[in-house]
């Protein structure tokens, strides 16, 4: 009896124990689903619960200052799928569909519509004709439920390469990545919407209001001092130069209206489509891309999209000498730039004890006043009036011009140029700073730098962006001119146009000369490094002389080819190319008149290729068609438009559907 008694104590102490034991297990469970993993499961829970798609909004346009659509939205869909809505009979056949319109894995897509969840992405970015074919499919089938498809939004450049490294490109998600895409992106991405409901695990749904619609807003355009002609321009003689004079590391050119800092065009070479900004625009590259690891590639990428204009350095060489020649005036060095023999060139210079010679130390200039100097581009002459000049007052120059901070262009990646701090510049490093060589600066400095001058010697901030437009009221608001210091007085500026003028008309400038205007430029050539072998050649350009309405800045990396790479033989001609197309286009009054034949130029838009060149044969212009190759193409758009007047040899760029 005793033992028994005992026996069952024991029991219910053992059975009361695990009691206890398991009570403190689901305890401990209970405090860590509820506590520890509590906000974890209940944004899962909700997840499950609340279905909703996003509705991406549309971005603003981007026109140029002409008013051409350079970046714009276009309709795509994006499809997605409520897996809980789809019964089990028929996940395969829809997986198999799914995969098969939109050419994707089946085991993967199976995978995603077997998910327990409210919603997942089947397809983005997605053209009208695939989803019709889903539409059909699914009204023939009659599986209608846990399949949706909604409109969304695809960035399109309706001209391809034109201005890729202004522009920039977004990603899948339609936010900026690159250029103005991604410096304004809070102004041109908008608000997105939603389509949210709410449905219980079995994924029916929860109340009476059935899908709750929020719209998308969307985002506020902008609009660019870029000219999309004067661009197209720019891009073709860049691109021709770089390819005829083999310039193994690219080019970049910088036009600029020096009265109000308007970047009216910013090229580099080579560019890509920004339709397709992850195809590498290299034919030996893009035929091993395959076996190239991710690092690789993403580097040959980031290369492709770098803006060198913008974001590379380079010794500028002998266009420097307009800062020298600049200073000297202001600070009264130099009074009569005419004045006969105030300096002399003996072949070279010595300089704390180096000799400096002369690029024609084999038969020195001799007597040479300023201007002589400027349009022989005479090293010594220059180096003496550095050191005349001085350090801390040529630095000061330099402060003022801009060299030694950044413009603030509106774009990322800007770099700043690369000079020896003032308390290490000697006479050695000051002589070789006088004539441009030694140091570092930005193509877009040295644009700025030529506008200041022919701005009366005022300081202007290049721009690119001129005005926004609300996309919901489409008031538009102006982007006012930012202007800096007056550097240089306007006597100053206009005695430095005029010897600019000259090297054009009589010095080492002569291939940049215009039939009618007055042009006024600067050759340069330095070596790119330090023993390198390489060279940068260069030329900056006003135009008209008298009253400069546009600047020019080119700059061609290491040209190789058999016209050598002296500024004056390479990189003037270009000049007189672009600026002989667009002064006319800007309907820039000549200097004087001419006998240079010219011709309106007929309107073919809407015409096919075949037809449009059959109209523009009999005008002697060459055609030049970037986008197609099929005579039943359709031009939408010609460059330049019907009615400007083009001499003998003059191209017209079609652009075709």
């Amino acid at each position: 009896m005793h033992s028994s008694n005992l026996k069952s104590k024991k029991i219910i102490v053992i059975e009361l124990g695990f009691f206890i034991i398991g009570f403190i297990i689901i305890c401990i469970k209970l405090f860590y689903v509820q506590i520890i993993k509590g906000s974890e499961y209940s944004i899962a829970a909700a997840e499950q619960l609340n279905a909703s798609r996003t509705i991406n909004a549309n971005r603003g346009i981007i026109y140029d200052s002409n008013g051409e659509i350079l970046a714009q939205s276009s309709t795509v869909y994006t499809v997605t799928v409520n897996p809980v809505k789809i019964s089990s009979e028929n996940k395969e056949k829809v997986a198999s569909k799914l995969s098969e319109i939109f050419e994707l894995d089946y085991n993967e897509t199976l995978e995603k519509v077997n998910q327990n969840v409210a919603i997942v992405n089947i397809a983005k970015k997605v053209e009208k004709e695939k989803t019709d074919i889903l539409r059909v499919w699914m009204d023939e089938t009659g599986i209608l439920d846990g399949i949706n498809i909604d409109e969304d939004t695809k960035r399109y450049y309706p001209f391809g390469n034109l201005g890729s490294h202004i522009i920039g490109f977004c990603g899948s998600d339609n936010q900026g990545l690159d250029g103005i895409e991604a410096k304004y992106d809070d102004i041109l991405s908008g608000k997105n919407g939603s389509i949210s409901q709410a449905q219980n695990a079995k994924g029916a749904t929860i109340g009476e209001d059935g899908e709750i619609y929020s719209s998308p807003t969307s985002g506020n355009s902008i609009v660019l001092s870029i000219d999309s002609t004067i661009q197209s321009v720019v891009e073709k003689y860049l691109e021709e130069a770089c390819i005829d004079n083999v310039c193994t590391d690219g080019g970049s050119i910088i036009v600029m209206n020096p009265k109000n800092g308007d970047v009216l065009a910013l090229a580099n070479y080579p560019n890509y489509n920004l339709n397709e900004p992850y195809t590498i625009n290299n034919n030996e590259l893009l035929a091993n891309w395959d076996n190239l690891d991710s690092q690789e590639k993403s580097t040959y990428l980031q290369a492709m999209w770098r803006n060198k204009a913008i974001s590379d350095t380079y010794e500028p060489g002998s266009t420097f000498k307009l800062v020298t020649a600049s200073a000297a005036i202001e600070e009264g060095i130099v009074t009569d730039i005419d004045k006969p023999g105030q300096f002399t060139c003996t072949g070279g210079i010595e300089i704390a004890g180096t000799r400096i010679k002369c690029w024609r130390y084999y038969r020195p200039h001799g007597s040479e006043s300023l201007r002589q100097a400027l349009m022989n581009s005479c090293n010594p002459v220059f180096i003496g009036l550095g050191q005349q000049i001085g350090v801390s007052k040529y630095y000061e120059y330099l402060e003022k011009f801009g060299f030694l901070r950044k413009t603030n262009i509106d774009l990322y990646g800007e770099a700043n140029s690369i000079f020896l701090s003032e308390d290490k510049v000697g006479p050695v490093e000051l002589a070789t700073i006088s004539f441009g060589q030694r140091f570092e600066v930005t193509p877009i400095q040295m644009a700025t730098m030529v506008a200041t001058i022919a701005n009366k010697g005022k300081y202007v901030q290049p721009r690119l962006v001129t005005a926004t437009i609300n996309s919901e009221t489409g008031e538009k608001t102006e982007i006012a001119p930012v202007y800096g210091d007056q550097v240089i007085s306007e006597e100053t500026a206009e005695k430095v146009l005029s010897m600019m003028n000259s090297v054009v008309s009589e010095g080492t400038g002569k291939n940049a000369q215009v039939a009618g205007y007055s042009i006024g430029g600067k050759t340069g050539t330095s070596e790119d490094g330090v023993n390198t072998g390489k060279y940068v050649t260069s030329f900056v350009g006003v135009a008209p002389t008298e009253d400069p309405e546009v600047i020019i800045l080119i700059a061609l990396y290491n040209p190789t080819g058999e016209g050598g790479h002296q500024g004056g033989g390479v990189a003037a001609p270009i000049a007189g190319q672009i600026l002989g197309e667009i002064l006319p286009y800007l309907e820039v009054k000549k200097s004087e008149e001419t006998e240079a034949p010219t011709t309106p130029t007929p309107n073919v838009v809407g015409m096919n290729l075949k037809d449009a060149k059959e109209a523009l044969e009999g005008f002697e212009i060459q055609i030049e068609n970037e986008e197609s190759t099929n005579n039943d193409s359709i031009v939408y758009k010609q460059i330049p438009e019907e009615g400007i007047s083009l001499e003998s040899g003059g191209t017209v760029i079609l652009y075709c559907e």
